[in-house]
């Protein structure tokens, strides 16, 4: 054990391990002496899982730095065919004073535009666009048709002068011409079934919302609130007593049949429904 006593202790570990290969070396061919076969397998074995280890991390770091960028530009094109739908169903809900759904649509903006500022370079050019938000949000609350329409074009200038300024000038946004979706309403039918419900039914029905006296002769038909608290009460019971080829309806056929058409029937079933939800709550 010569050589290893003229080993160093940087040299050596308690791992019997060989240690100092180029003093080794010299120790051999000076007392012919080798390192143990096991202590070279194990310090080659070593080597080779360090390497094989670092090859890994830099095949796993590659991989990540070549994905990183597909997967945002995958992301941010996501969040503007989002924004390009909820645009459009936003111009026909104002337009067509569906407030309720206008302002659904543009908390949607809001919040896509809120993801798009933390993926674009220059965050900048998702705030103006906030700023044009706001200002159809206020046209929204005052429910204001013709200040809508003037917000709305700023919007959808800001997202094209953001378009422009991000290299993308051939995506020019515009004011819908036609019905973003064919199988969706974009005029307030809970609106209109109040309307109807209460000039057509409400000459004998109670009106709830109605701010008047019920005259003496007026018979005693249930209120509308009534009416959809029954368990009896259903969409379809309702369209099918509404759409009878009858002159008359009802119990005695004491009510005249108000003659409405498909769509009248469906926005006084959705009003009735709405009605009868909100007694619930």
């Amino acid at each position: 054990m010569i050589w290893w006593a003229r080993m160093s202790s940087s040299e050596r570990d308690t791992t019997g391990i060989c240690r100092g290969e180029q003093r080794l070396d010299q120790d051999q061919r000076q007392y012919g002496l080798q390192c143990h076969p096991q202590m070279r397998h194990r310090n080659i074995s070593n080597m080779r899982l360090r390497t094989v280890l670092l090859s890994a991390i830099i095949i796993v770091l590659s991989a990540f730095g070549a994905a990183a960028p597909a997967e945002l530009s995958a992301t941010l094109a996501d969040l503007m065919t989002r924004l390009q739908l909820q645009h459009a169903k936003l111009w026909f809900a104002g337009k067509l004073s569906n407030w309720s759904l206008a302002n659904y649509e543009i908390q949607q903006i809001d919040a896509n535009l809120e993801a798009t500022s933390r993926l674009l370079a220059n965050p900048s050019q998702a705030d103006r666009a906030k700023e044009q938000v706001r200002a159809v949000r206020q046209a929204l609350q005052s429910k204001d048709v013709p200040a809508f329409m003037t917000s709305y074009a700023g919007l959808t200038n800001e997202c094209n002068g953001c378009h422009r300024s991000s290299g993308y000038a051939w995506i020019a946004m515009q004011i819908p011409l036609t019905l973003p979706v064919p199988n969706q309403l974009f005029v307030d039918q809970v609106s209109e079934g109040r309307a109807i419900a209460n000039a057509t039914c409400g000459t004998c029905h109670v009106v709830a919302d109605a701010a008047k006296e019920t005259p003496a002769f007026r018979p005693s038909p249930p209120a509308f609130p009534e009416i959809v608290s029954r368990s009896s009460f259903s969409a379809d019971g309702l369209r099918h007593f509404l759409t009878s080829g009858h002159r008359r309806l009802g119990p005695d056929q004491a009510m005249p049949n108000p003659r409405l058409n498909e769509s009248q029937i469906e926005a006084v079933v959705a009003y009735l429904e709405t009605l009868r939800v909100d007694q619930r709550r």
